[in-house]
């Protein structure tokens, strides 16, 4: 079996309620400064939950083509804000502006794209309410008026693959690509997807985005009803935790393989290493009391990546703050590393659960506190439930054991999925 390339992280972009940059972000991780905000975008104030993380960058800051404006909806601008900056850190436009014409093709036919996006939003619905009622639901009415009143620009806007398009067409990267829509799975899902195209031959670099906006009332609705959502802050592994809450935003990362990125001397933020993703097969709100499916996608992560559970120096928890999914995880990870567990942080109390978006931006900042050499703690964290201790979680900074991150990501229908990322080396 040929040898499989190294593959290395050379750009990344994120765009969330706590900053529009990934440095940005980091800090108010790393000073324990929570964007969790009472909600703006509409009135919470008849609403269970009035608590959110939201993106206060305007939409031109997001994107600049105002005419693009008419044909995307507020999650693909975030995702197409978050792959460009990704894409401009990396210096691959740069780099292809400098080679001869004759290999500019080839280098865009070898350049791909693979896209986490939500599963659609209840928004995408709006434009078709006024005729609903106006008609007071008879079909033939609706039927015949509906082109006067709803635009044919209704379906481009809510496309879930809008920013797999618009990336693709704007950086004319014509590779392999693929929009996953797998709830919270995908962001993490692009990313090893990216990285297995690299590995089979059918690309040398990848552009990996996950983005989402669940802020909606009737989101919020139904989360809580299901007994998701906490009414007063998001708590990872907290004794008195009750639920998540929510955020918005991307992440965006460059994959490509080491031997091409120091040909074109591009600085390395981080090494891809392996990934794991399983099912617990157990139901779309069912936990495995045992953390089964944390454990077996964890196993698969190590072994996929070639090292062992010693190698790892931080973890960063799904954390998203809700009773079972806090329980399971910590009992998942213990499965894997017994008493050794190196530091385990997570960072959704600082900008809340982005859905599809969180798996990646949890690895771009992951990146950050490897880089500078520190485990963040959960600000919110104030004692550990007991039915969870003993484990390795704080709300102190501590340092890790290790230049090795593993990345845990949960989601609806039992899915579980590990990334292991090491530091940089340049």
């Amino acid at each position: 079996m040929a040898k499989q390339p190294e593959i290395v992280i050379t750009g990344a972009g994120a765009v969330c309620g706590a900053g529009a940059t990934v440095e940005g972000i980091w800090q108010k991780v790393r000073e324990g400064q929570t964007a969790l905000r009472p909600i703006e975008q509409w009135d919470p104030a008849n609403w269970p939950v009035k608590l959110a993380a939201e993106v206060a960058e305007n939409n031109r800051t997001l994107v600049p083509d105002r005419k693009l404006h008419k044909s995307i909806s507020r999650t693909d601008m975030f995702g197409l804000y978050a792959a460009d900056h990704a894409v401009e850190e990396s210096g691959l436009l740069e780099h292809r502006a400098g080679l001869p014409d004759g290999e500019v093709a080839a280098f865009n036919d070898r350049s791909g794209i693979i896209a986490g996006s939500g599963g659609g939003t209840f928004a995408s619905n709006y434009d078709y309410l006024p005729l609903i009622a106006e008609v007071e639901g008879k079909l033939p009415e609706f039927g015949r008026e509906l082109s006067n009143m709803v635009t044919p620009m209704w379906l481009l806007k809510n496309l879930p693959n809008n920013v797999l398009c618009h990336v693709g067409i704007k950086h004319q990267f014509k590779g392999t690509n693929a929009c996953i829509t797998n709830q919270c799975a995908g962001g993490s899902l692009a990313i090893s997807e990216s990285a297995e195209m690299i590995r089979a031959g059918e690309a040398d670099r990848m552009v990996a985005i996950g983005h989402d906006t669940s802020l909606e009332p009737e989101s919020v609705y139904y989360y809580h009803r299901c007994g998701l959502m906490s009414e007063d802050g998001l708590r990872p592994f907290d004794k008195d935790r009750s639920g998540t809450l929510f955020g918005e935003g991307a992440a965006a990362v460059v994959l490509e393989t080491r031997q091409g990125a120091e040909a074109r001397g591009a600085k390395v933020i981080g090494e891809y290493l392996g990934s794991g993703c399983v099912s617990e097969a157990s139901g779309i709100l069912d936990l495995r009391e045992d953390g089964d499916g944390v454990a077996r996608a964890v196993d698969l992560a190590l072994a996929d990546a070639g090292i062992t559970a010693g190698e790892v120096g931080m973890i960063c928890a799904h954390g998203n703050g809700t009773p079972g999914s806090d329980a399971t995880e910590a009992l998942g990870i213990r499965k894997v590393f017994g008493e050794a567990i190196p530091p385990v942080t997570g960072f959704k109390w600082c900008y809340g659960h982005l859905i599809a978006a969180s798996g990646i931006i949890d690895a771009v900042v992951a990146l950050s506190a490897l880089r500078d050499g520190v485990v963040p703690g959960i600000a919110s964290l104030e004692a550990i439930d007991p039915a969870i201790a003993p484990f390795p979680v704080s709300a102190d900074r501590r340092d890790p054991a290790g230049d090795v991150a593993l990345v845990i990501c949960r989601g609806f229908g039992g899915m579980n999925v590990a990334l292991v990322i090491r530091a940089g080396s340049a």
